[in-house]
């Protein structure tokens, strides 16, 4: 059976084994490997391009990697955690996405698709652009935005998701602190990040939500290519792949013409009318705000709930010392439910709420 074949190229008397037996591929031999030292010196070219160096900056020091640059690192880890996983379990903008619809899983990966294609166009840092572009939204908390409304009242100054991704919910990872800020200060209503990388992932993530998220209502019914601003059809046409295109190559020729990260005017102009358009038909649609509700209130009885039994919570079994309805407790619930999937919360709030489906999100399917 072909499920269990090993590798066997190569031949009985090679010391060294190739995935098939007919294999051609060669990469050398090479006089010098591409090490990190190595790799560093050449991988942004841009004045302004942040530069890795070494293990990178970070809360606990670390010894560099053979090969992988400190954002290699970051991306990968942040990749391979448990918090990136579980975006595909949490809603972009339809609560329980059909197959085709987006989450917040497939949102990360399209954000790092526009920002890549822009940092390698302008010279600057891919690896740390692609890092905070995957880690951006691993803050969010089931439900879409309504999250952010639900736990607010239980985080002093509010919940922000990307101020809570960068600090609580990938803190474990020891991340660089350029990572960080990026992921920190994303959101165009918070500071002006640090690194031009970061502020390409911030104009990366506007442009990617807001063709998807019409694209998915398009294809619900929601709305028609007719509904799109005058703007955004004369510029970008009427077709996902045609806005995406017209908006990174403003990017980019206005980073080659001026220096800086941004779009002409005229572009960010339709970028602004295009968002508007997607809140007045999309986001804040009757049916939508109906669903936030739902949200909210399922969230927030479920923080009271498990912050009154944080034992309840399995990664606090070895920590008797909280107790029921601490700060300790409240924090541990509000990073507890934070990061559930939709369906997970919705799970929990049947078992340990007691709660009938008909008060859950509309469209849960158990």
């Amino acid at each position: 059976m072909t499920g269990f074949s090993t590798a066997s190229g190569g031949g009985a008397d090679s010391p060294v084994r190739l995935a098939h037996a007919d294999s051609f591929a060669v990469c050398g031999p090479i006089e010098f490997p591409a090490t990190r030292p190595r790799r560093e010196a050449t991988q942004a070219t841009a004045p302004g391009a942040t530069l890795a160096s070494g293990a990178g900056t970070r809360a606990i020091e670390e010894e560099p990697d053979e090969f992988r640059t400190c954002f290699e690192r970051d991306r990968d880890r942040i990749l391979h955690s448990s918090a990136f996983r579980r975006l595909a379990g949490k809603t972009q903008v339809f609560v329980f996405p059909d197959d085709h619809q987006r989450t917040r899983l497939t949102h990360a990966l399209e954000v790092a698709q526009v920002a890549v294609s822009v940092a390698r166009a302008l010279g600057l840092n891919v690896a740390l652009a692609e890092a905070i572009a995957l880690g951006h939204d691993c803050g969010h908390g089931p439900g879409g935005h309504a999250s952010e409304d639900a736990l607010e009242i239980f985080v002093p100054g509010g919940f922000d998701h990307a101020t809570w991704g960068a600090d609580v919910t990938l803190q474990s990872l020891n991340l660089c602190v350029e990572t960080l800020d990026g992921i920190r200060n994303h959101s165009w209503s918070r500071p002006a990040p640090s690194t031009p990388e970061a502020e390409v992932v911030s104009w990366a993530d506007r442009i990617a939500y807001v063709c998807h998220d019409f694209e998915d209502a398009m294809a619900t019914g929601i709305v028609t290519a007719d509904m799109l601003p005058d703007a955004v059809r004369k510029q970008c046409g009427t077709r996902r792949s045609q806005w995406l295109g017209a908006f990174i190559t403003n990017m980019v020729a206005t980073g080659v013409q001026t220096g800086k990260i941004g779009m002409g005017v005229e572009a960010a102009d339709a970028l602004a009318a295009f968002r508007r358009c997607n809140y007045e038909t999309i986001y804040l649609r009757q049916a939508s705000v109906k669903q936030a509700q739902r949200v909210i209130a399922m969230l927030r009885s479920l923080v009271d709930f498990f912050a009154d039994r944080p034992h309840a919570i399995s990664s606090l079994d070895a920590r008797p010392d909280i107790g029921a309805g601490s700060p300790e407790a409240l924090l541990a619930a509000v990073t507890y439910v934070g990061g559930m999937t939709d369906r997970f919360a919705c799970r929990q709030a049947i078992t340990q709420l007691g709660w009938s489906t008909d008060r859950l999100p509309y469209g849960m399917n158990l």
